[in-house]
């Protein structure tokens, strides 16, 4: 069966660093779970290429906020940075996707842990009602490249001063040394407890469970790390405390 394409309108794009851009789109898709994404698709070569993007807006906020990486030499994501204010794209209208807080087990602690463009489905759940009536506690880790890779400072900023009893965010940065962000990155932060110290909350998986999202490596190897200390990932027929997306 062919896919079914709706066309949206780009309204607006935040350029956060060379290869990193935002994209707010008008499109009428139909209703969605914070943490899911759809896709997104331009006609090249006379075909339609597409890809899927995480929704970066809560479920009852319109734009469409998609936050993507021009990948040197990928045949669509360079063409959507380059889009601006009024070009069209295709929308695929049904969203799809399991990186959702009803597949998570209850628990205590929620741990969101994104690596670059990976922090969009968090950004879209953190601004809901549900982590903050079903966790006590709620913290953020968003890893990078260079401080400059940080984005969406404002709107984290804004759900710090919203929650502030029960929020932390956890900046890494990799390659070079900054004031403010752990050095390094998580694997080695959750084997060495660096991690623990500065969300100020253990990791412990009789009450913490643990949403990861960003490229494969980072997504094995924190895994693997989170199994060291007794974390499973989770499945429906066998429950446990890790749930996982690629994205990049």
């Amino acid at each position: 069966m062919a896919e079914r394409w709706v066309e949206g309108e780009v309204v607006d794009k935040v350029v956060w660093a060379a290869e990193r851009v935002s994209l707010r789109v008008q499109a009428p898709i139909e209703p969605f779970v914070a943490g899911q994404f759809t896709k997104l698709g331009l006609e090249i070569g006379g075909e339609i290429v597409a890809r899927p993007y995480s929704m970066v807006n809560p479920p009852h906020e319109r734009p469409l906020d998609f936050y993507l990486t021009a990948i040197p030499g990928g045949p669509l994501s360079n063409r959507l940075a380059r889009l601006a204010a009024g070009d069209r794209v295709l929308v695929m209208p049904r969203p799809a996707g399991f990186l959702t807080l009803a597949e998570m087990p209850a628990g205590r602690v929620l741990w969101l842990m994104a690596s670059g463009t990976g922090i969009g489905p968090f950004l879209s759940i953190l601004r809901g009602d549900e982590p903050w009536r079903r966790f006590e506690r709620v913290v953020l880790i968003h890893a990078v490249r260079k401080a400059t890779d940080l984005a969406y400072g404002d709107d984290i900023a804004a759900v710090g001063r919203r929650q502030a009893e029960q929020f932390a965010f956890v900046p890494f940065v990799s390659r070079e040394a900054t004031d403010f962000a752990v050095i390094g990155r998580i694997p080695e932060a959750v084997r060495n407890g660096r991690l623990e110290t500065r969300a100020t909350h253990p990791l412990d998986p009789a009450d913490g469970r643990v949403m990861l999202c960003g490229n494969p490596a980072m997504v094995d190897d924190v895994t693997a790390a989170l199994r060291e200390r007794g974390f499973k990932k989770h499945r429906r027929r066998d429950p446990g405390q890790i749930l996982v997306e690629t994205y990049w």
